[in-house]
Formats: C-alpha cells, sequence, structure tokens
C-alpha cells in the first residue's frame, strides 16, 4: 500500500490542466533561430523545483506530472476546445457511470512487451481502490470505480464508483503504466514502466532528469506522425528555481523552455521569444478549518479578508497584469465558464475587520495583538515559493496588514514537497496561498469535501454541507448539463470564505529552438525542434 501522503496540484503547476493552446509562431529572428525543423536534438527545459516521486498514482503535484506526462501515456487527450482525440485508445464511450474504450493496435510498453486491455483496466482499478490510498480516488477516479480489459476485442469497460459527469475526460486522461510495475511504487516514484513517448534514462535529484525518445512510439493523438521532422530524440528536466537564472539560460538557448512568471516575462516577451498563454490561478487564499485551528471560526476567516486590499495584492502579485477571477476553473476544457463569484468578495475594510474580531472575542493588547481566552491569535501562513518575488511582495503585503490587524503572523515560501509535507501531513498551517489549478469542476470536490488527511486529500478540513449537496446533484448530470449545480458548490465555499481566489495570471512558457503546446505540461508530442 502506497504512502497516503498526496501531493497537491499547485502554480507552477499547475497544474491538472488537461490541455490548452500555445501562442506564438515557429522560432525566428528574435530568439536566434532560423525555423528550419531539426533532428536529433535535444529538448532542455527549466523545472523550479525537484519533483519528488514521479509515481503518478500518488503525485498530483504539476512539476511531476509534467514529467509523467513525457513517460505515460493516456487513453484520450482533451482539447483545448473540449474535444477529445484518441491517445492510447481510438474510440470511446460513456455515460455519466460506464466508459468503454477501445485499444489501438501495437502499443507496447518500455520494454517491448504488449500493453494489454487487462493492464490499462488494472490502472482504473488500483487507483479507484481506496486501499490503495490514490489522491487521484475522487479527483479524476471515483471511490470504488473499477474497469474490466478483454485482450481479444482490446476493450476495457470501466465501472464508476458514483456519478461523475466528466467520466471519458477524468478516466481518458489518467497515466497509464506497464503492468509490471502497478503494485511497484519503488520503481513508479523514478519513473519506470513508460507507455508514453518517452522513458526515464536517469535520475539526479535536485539536478536534471533525463528521458530517451522510444523508436516504437506511434499513439501519439489521431493521425500524430512519429517520423516527422523536429521531434526531439531526448529531454532533459532541469532543476533552476531562480527564474532570473533561467531566463538568462533561455536567452541564448542554452535551455529550449522554462515557466516565467514574474518581472523577467516581460522581458522574454520583448525580445520575442515563442510562448504560451495559459490563464491560471495565482491569488488565492484557503483557510484551515481543523479543531482548534482560529481561521476555523468564519468570523475570523471573513475578518483577514476583508483587512485586505485584494486590489492591490493582484496588481503586486500579477506584475500589474493580474486578472479578477471569475471561478475556481480556469484552464480549459472548463466547461461551464460561468462568473460565480462576482457578489461573493468582501470589500476591503480594515476598521470593519477590527470590529469583526472584537466581536469574535479576539481583543488587542496593550502590544496590539490579539488574545482570546489567554490565547494569541497567531497565524502562520504557507504559499509556493514558485511564485517567485512576485509572490513574496504579495505575501509581504498580506503579513503586513495582519500584523497592523493584532494578528502574530508569520508567512512563508515553501518548495512542492514541503508544501505538500505541510498540507498534508503535519498540518501545521492556518492559511494556505497556494493555488489549486483545476480544468473541470469535479477535480476540486476531494480537496474541499470528505476525509482529512491522512486518510484523504480535504486538507483544510472543510464540512460544508451545501458544497456537498450540489456536487452531488451536479455529479449525476452528464457534461455541461451540471454546470449550475457546480457553480453553486463554488458558491456554497465562498459564502464560508473557505477559499478566496483574488488573482489570475497569463502563466508563459517561453522557448527557444523550440515549439510546442502545453496544457499540464508541455504535450511531448507537439514539441519540434529547430536549427
Amino acid at each position: 500500500m502506497r504512502s497516503r501522503t498526496p501531493l497537491i496540484a499547485l502554480l507552477g503547476a499547475a497544474a491538472l490542466a488537461l490541455t490548452s493552446c500555445a501562442a506564438g509562431a515557429p522560432p525566428s529572428g528574435g530568439d536566434g533561430a532560423d525555423g528550419v525543423l531539426a533532428d536529433g536534438k535535444t529538448f532542455t527545459s527549466v523545472i523550479s523545483t525537484d519533483p519528488g516521486s514521479l509515481d503518478p498514482f500518488v503525485t498530483v503535484m504539476s512539476v511531476a506530472r509534467s514529467i509523467d506526462r513525457f513517460l505515460y501515456a493516456r487513453l484520450v487527450e482533451v482539447l483545448e476546445d473540449g474535444s477529445i482525440a484518441s491517445g492510447l485508445a481510438d474510440s470511446w464511450e460513456a455515460d455519466t457511470t460506464t466508459a468503454t474504450f477501445t485499444l489501438r493496435d501495437g502499443i507496447t510498453c518500455e520494454d517491448g512487451t504488449p500493453l494489454t486491455a487487462t493492464d490499462v483496466a488494472a490502472n482504473i482499478t488500483h487507483i479507484g481502490d481506496p486501499a490503495n490510498g490514490s489522491p487521484l480516488v475522487g479527483l479524476q477516479v471515483q471511490p470504488g470505480t473499477s474497469a474490466v480489459g478483454d485482450d481479444a476485442t482490446g476493450t476495457v469497460t470501466v465501472t464508476s464508483g458514483r456519478p461523475d459527469s466528466f467520466l471519458i475526460e477524468n478516466i481518458g486522461s489518467i497515466s497509464i503504466v506497464c503492468g509490471s510495475v502497478i503494485d511497484d511504487p519503488d520503481a513508479l516514484a523514478k519513473g519506470a514502466g513508460a507507455t508514453g513517448m518517452f522513458t526515464m534514462t536517469e535520475v539526479v535529484p535536485n539536478s536534471q532528469y533525463t528521458l530517451t525518445r522510444r523508436d516504437d512510439f506511434t499513439w501519439g493523438p489521431d493521425d500524430w506522425d512519429p517520423k516527422q521532422k523536429g521531434l526531439p530524440d531526448a529531454v532533459v528536466f532541469r532543476v533552476v528555481p531562480n527564474e532570473t537564472t533561467a531566463t538568462n539560460l533561455l536567452l541564448p538557448g542554452e535551455v529550449n523552455a522554462a515557466l516565467v512568471i514574474g518581472p523577467d516575462n516581460q522581458r522574454l516577451k520583448d525580445a520575442g521569444l515563442f510562448h504560451t498563454e495559459i490563464p491560471t490561478p495565482a491569488g488565492q487564499f484557503i483557510f484551515n478549518q481543523a479543531e482548534g485551528r482560529p481561521t476555523a471560526d468564519q468570523a475570523v476567516r471573513e475578518a483577514l479578508i476583508e483587512a485586505l486590499d485584494l486590489d492591490q495584492m493582484r496588481q503586486v502579485l500579477g506584475s500589474g497584469a493580474g486578472t479578477v477571477p471569475t471561478g475556481l476553473v480556469t484552464v480549459s476544457p472548463n466547461p461551464c465558464r460561468a462568473d460565480v463569484l462576482t457578489g461573493f468578495m468582501p470589500e476591503f475594510d480594515a476598521k470593519a475587520a477590527a470590529a469583526a474580531l472584537d466581536s469574535a472575542g479576539w481583543k488587542a493588547g496593550s502590544d496590539g495583538v490579539r488574545t482570546k481566552d489567554g490565547e494569541t491569535l497567531t497565524l502562520r501562513m504557507i504559499y509556493s515559493s514558485q511564485l517567485g518575488d512576485a509572490g513574496n511582495a504579495s505575501a509581504e503585503l498580506a503579513q503586513a496588514a495582519w500584523k497592523d490587524l493584532g494578528v502574530d503572523i508569520t508567512v512563508a515560501a515553501v518548495d512542492s514537497p514541503t508544501l505538500s509535507e505541510t498540507l498534508f501531513s503535519t498540518g501545521d498551517w492556518d492559511i494556505s496561498a497556494a493555488p489549486l489549478t483545476v480544468s473541470l469542476p469535479s477535480m476540486l470536490v476531494p480537496f474541499y469535501s470528505g476525509p482529512t488527511p491522512p486518510n484523504g486529500t480535504n486538507f483544510a478540513s472543510i464540512d460544508n454541507p451545501e458544497y456537498t449537496d450540489a456536487v452531488t446533484a451536479a455529479s449525476a448530470k452528464a457534461g455541461s448539463e451540471g454546470c449550475d449545480d457546480w457553480g453553486a458548490a463554488e458558491q456554497a465555499l465562498y459564502a464560508t470564505t473557505s477559499v478566496v481566489p483574488y488573482a489570475n495570471i497569463n502563466r508563459s512558457t517561453f522557448a527557444t529552438k523550440s515549439t510546442f503546446t502545453e496544457g499540464d505540461g508541455i504535450d511531448p508530442t507537439s514539441i519540434r525542434m529547430y536549427e
């Protein structure tokens, strides 16, 4: 049985986004490339933190999943417009409780052995069994989901453990591993059992991960041509925590791709580099409602938000380009796309915030720090170090406002593994400013309801009957038919100040001598290398 300490999908992250589109054109001029496709190249992509475990059954940390994208194939590919393209499967059908996928012919594992329908079914059943501790339960695979494979016909029949509005998108997008490693978490942690375009050839933690393209990989989306020019022979993921360093490596072409969301973003745009544009949440507060935490009190949560000038924080975090969110789902296919947030954001009013804490029993002492029943209002906020200098500046604004309110507040920027450990294991936090990035409303459910760590992924210990009721209603309706209920579910979270999204940004991954499309990481089949 695997550890029940999951890794959360966070900015940089981000996400469990299924797809997105690329902006820009084939390299020319500004990035020093001549636009001629080239074979035999190595594509080097910067990642800002070590991914930790690569086990696709365990991790939902975006940096790890972005590497898994290269190693493990999926049954289908969900495109930016919500349409579905072939992956391992060339046909499929589903309602909200059952799905059938028919596999392509000739699919193999990294060792050349066939990937069978039975193997694929075993992947799905493994994840769906709560005893195996996968955080994908409730996120992409409903609890109790099982599957059966028919090797003679190449079909995989899935029975969902409970209704799922987006059954094809969710089941179809999980990473499929070879049957030989399904029960070997140590092997999967190192990226073994590849069914995708690349295999792992070298792992140097906190330094780089080297992958090699498989000559026998032919099952790219739809009519993808494995013999087309410009496909890379190898891929290197290089750990570079500092965005300015990454920018300085990218401009002369020492690396091919880097996610840059801070001030260096404009420098790269001014240089004319190819880049993708993906709208993602950057500013988001989630409050720990575990018993005994001051933030378990809604009055405290509301006061903390009232004390913040979220407009100012949005501008700082987004380097002047942050936008106002309309909901928690930002990334394609995002089937609902409605404004469900307007009217639920508290107004900035420091005096009202102070009065609210007074009413809640938190009185300011002679030193200005608030206490209640002899207990000091001491809080700890954590946020992702991947947010860079802009994230630091935004956190400092919040810290200053809360200190003025009388809160004994500490803030800490942490890397992705530490963030995961804090949220899902130690529980030593009160406010998380690390946003979740998802592409379907159903993906939020296990994070905002249900079992808490170590038995689940409801890391903020939220118990909101209105949210649960709306989710139940939405899940019984296929696709966008449930959008009104999904919207009501989000609003139940806003109404209780359980989560407060205040800033979105366009996340840009820049490239030299290469182009690609990007969603939950770069799509390996889309990479084209240039001289």
